[in-house]
C-alpha cells in the first residue's frame, strides 16, 4: 500500500478538488461564526465558568501559576467552547465530505474524544469532580478513556483498513506488521495530551492547531487524499473563528472538549497521511509543551526540585516576565516555521513529473 503517490501537474479534477476544499474551510468558518454567539449567550446565562485550580498536577500548591492567572480567573470566562467547533466540523463533514476511507475515522475520533472532554468540562464547571476534590475527572480516568478511543482507532486501521506501513521521508515505506497498532495508540494518545497541556493561554492552541491542520491539508492534497485535505481544511476554517474570539482577552475557552477532540484527531490525521515521523516537527510546539510538563513532574518526583518556574513552557515564559500576548505570538511564529519545515520533509517522498 502506497501513501505518497507521484505528484502530477494540476489537472481540471485537482482544480475542482482544490476549490471544494476551500469552500469546506469557508463553510466551517461561517458556520462557526453563526454558532459562537448562541454558545456565548448560553455560557454566560448558565455560568459555565472554568473552575481554577490552585494545585499542581503532582498535588502541591502552585503559587506562581495562581499569581499569574488570578486576574483571568476573576473574569468569569465560559469554557466548553470546543463543542461549537466540533459541531461545525461534524456538520460540514457529514453534509459535504463524508468518505468511508478518508473521513469516517477522524470524524468518529473527533466526536468521541470531544464527548470525553465535554464530560470533564461539565464536571469542572459544576466543580463536582471525581475524587480528591479536584474539579473535573481525575487524570487517570481521562487517560483511560482517550486510550480506549485510540485502541479502537488502531484496530480499525490495522484490521479493517489493512494499514501496516510507515513512511520515512526521502527513504521509503516499511512494513511493521502488528507493531502498527501500539504505534498508532502511542501517537494518538501523546498528541491528545500534548494539545491538552498546551491549551492554557488565550489563543495559543487555536493558532497552533490552525497551522498544523493547514499543513496537513496541503500534505493530503498532494497525496491525492482530497477527502482528508477537505477535512483538515474544515478544521482550519473552524479554528480561524476560534482564534478570532480567543485572542487575548479571550471571550471563551475551548476547554478539554476541544483540546482532546482536536488533539486526538491530529494524531489520527498523521497516521492517515503516513507522516508519523514528520508529526513531531509539524507539532513541535505541542511536543515541547508536553515534554516540559513531563520533565517538571519527573524532576519533582525524583529530585524533589523544579526545572521550570512553572510548567508547561508557556507558563515558565510568563513567570520570567514575558507578557501573555508575546508568549502566544512568538509560539505561533515558531509553530508556523516548524510547520513549513515539516511540510517540506513530508513532500520529500514525492517526485514531480
Amino acid at each position: 500500500m502506497t501513501f505518497l503517490p507521484t505528484i502530477n501537474f494540476i489537472h481540471a479534477q485537482e482544480i475542482t478538488s482544490l476549490s471544494r476544499i476551500g469552500i469546506l474551510a469557508f463553510g466551517a468558518f461561517l458556520l462557526s461564526m453563526v454558532l459562537v454567539p448562541y454558545y456565548t449567550k448560553l455560557g454566560f446565562k448558565y455560568k459555565l465558568w472554568k473552575q481554577p485550580s490552585a494545585d499542581a498536577i503532582t498535588g502541591e500548591k502552585a503559587p506562581i501559576y495562581t499569581k499569574l492567572h488570578a486576574a483571568k480567573h476573576k473574569r468569569n470566562i465560559p469554557t466548553m467552547g470546543g463543542v461549537v467547533f466540533i459541531v461545525a466540523v461534524a456538520v460540514i463533514t457529514l453534509l459535504f465530505n463524508l468518505s468511508r476511507s478518508q473521513t469516517y475515522l477522524p470524524l468518529f475520533v473527533l466526536i468521541a474524544a470531544g464527548i470525553v472532554g465535554m464530560f470533564d468540562d461539565y464536571l469542572n464547571v459544576r466543580a463536582t469532580g471525581l475524587g480528591l476534590g479536584v474539579a473535573g475527572m481525575r487524570a487517570k480516568i481521562k487517560f483511560s478513556l482517550i486510550l480506549g478511543i485510540a485502541v479502537m482507532g488502531a484496530l480499525y486501521f490495522s484490521l479493517k483498513l489493512g494499514y501496516n506501513l510507515i513512511h520515512v521521508p526521502a527513504v521509503g515505506d516499511f512494513s511493521i506488521g502488528w507493531l502498527y497498532i501500539p504505534l498508532f495508540i502511542a501517537v494518538v494518545v501523546s498528541t491528545a495530551n500534548a494539545v491538552n497541556i498546551t491549551d492554557g493561554m488565550d489563543g495559543l492552541s487555536g493558532g497552533l492547531l490552525a497551522t498544523a491542520f493547514g499543513v496537513y491539508a496541503v500534505i493530503a492534497y498532494f497525496q491525492g487524499n482530497f477527502g482528508i485535505a477537505g477535512f483538515c481544511a474544515t478544521i482550519v476554517g473552524a479554528f480561524l473563528t476560534y482564534t478570532w474570539f480567543s485572542i487575548y482577552p479571550a471571550r471563551f475557552f475551548m476547554g478539554d472538549s476541544g483540546s482532546f477532540a482536536f488533539g486526538t484527531t491530529l494524531g489520527v490525521i498523521a497516521m492517515l497521511t503516513n507522516t508519523v515521523f514528520v508529526l513531531p516537527i509539524i507539532a513541535a510546539v505541542f511536543v515541547v509543551e508536553g515534554g516540559s510538563s513531563a520533565l517538571q513532574i519527573l524532576s519533582k518526583k525524583i529530585f524533589h526540585r523544579k526545572i521550570f518556574l512553572s510548567a508547561p513552557l508557556h507558563h515558565h515564559l510568563e513567570a520570567i516576565g514575558w507578557p501573555e500576548t508575546k508568549v502566544t505570538m512568538r509560539l505561533w511564529v515558531i509553530g508556523q516555521v516548524v510547520g513549513a519545515l515539516g511540510l517540506v520533509l513530508a513532500l520529500l517522498g514525492n517526485k514531480v513529473t
